[in-house]
């Protein structure tokens, strides 16, 4: 089965832009176009672009994907390769989310002080110290 870039956009949730962009940059080299010279998406396309999604969603750069796009393309001798990729940029997400929880922390503090302010009727919060509270 095959799928136009509409059909391909609306199944990973990508713009068709986004999706003409990452082919450009590479990261969809076996990606093939029908006769009329339209697109033509497989599943594994599919299964790719989702990947690259998923990715991107974490931050991760074009240049790091298209290291593992490379990679793939020559052969399963390169799999620790990739995989040492993506150990690194987890690292990089894993220390991301300690910054990230530590903000929720901080704002998850500031919601209680603004209940205390309202239960207690005390809304003259204009000292500067407060701010931090």
């Amino acid at each position: 089965m095959t799928y136009t870039i509409k059909e391909a956009s609306q199944k990973v949730g990508m713009s068709a832009h986004t999706i003409r962009f990452y082919e450009k940059q590479g990261l969809l080299p076996s990606l093939k176009r029908n006769d009329t010279g339209y697109r033509s998406f497989t599943n594994h396309d599919i299964e790719w672009l989702d990947f690259i999604a998923c990715l991107r969603k974490t931050d991760i750069p074009i240049t790091e994907l298209k290291k593992i796009m490379d990679l793939t393309l020559e052969g399963n001798h390169t799999i620790q390769k990739r995989k040492d990729i993506l150990l690194t940029h987890k690292e990089v997400m894993l220390e991301k989310q300690r910054e990230l929880n530590l903000a929720f922390k901080k704002i998850e503090k500031k919601l209680r002080y603004f209940d205390e302010l309202e239960e207690s009727g005390d809304y003259n919060d204009q000292n500067s110290s407060s701010f931090c509270k």
